[in-house]
């Protein structure tokens, strides 16, 4: 079971939905907290790319890198964060004519000391913070699905 999980059907392929979520460049367009996404240089999207994030909760901004740790065409694409262990995945699933899509956040590995820090010293702990991860990815869910639809 993972940490957190939210999912959501799109009127759109799974191929049209991969489109989208398989360019985490893009991330910047869904998510409410990512402010930019750079793919490091060297890079092409697909298994073990690295990508930098500069994310904003509020008034505090904060960098992450992550690398590609699955990359399955139409089916699944996950990332892993340095600074904080945690796993994010989009699993797509064929749904009769259409997708669903489910966003997920796991910590396999726990997380790191810095982020349990950083997380009870600036965004109120765990719990709250928990719960803005879990509006965000929402949030994100409806802004793919709204870009599929189009």
């Amino acid at each position: 079971m993972s940490d957190l999980e939210q999912s959501i059907r799109i009127n759109a392929t799974p191929a049209r939905v991969w489109e989208l979520v398989s360019d985490v460049c893009r991330m910047p367009e869904w998510s409410p907290q990512v402010t930019s996404t750079r793919l490091r240089s060297g890079f092409d999207l697909g298994l073990g790319a690295e990508f930098t994030n500069r994310n904003r909760e509020g008034e505090l901004e904060w960098t992450t890198h992550a690398e590609i740790v699955r990359f399955d065409p139409e089916k699944e694409l996950s990332f892993k964060v340095v600074e904080n262990w945690a796993i994010w995945t989009f699993r797509l699933e064929a749904d009769g004519e259409g997708t669903l899509l489910t966003q997920t956040r796991d910590t396999p590995d726990g997380l790191s000391d810095l982020s349990k820090e950083l997380t009870d010293g600036f965004f109120g702990g765990q719990d709250p913070f928990l719960a803005t991860l879990t509006a965000g990815m929402q949030q994100t869910l409806e802004r793919i699905k709204a870009a599929a639809e189009a």
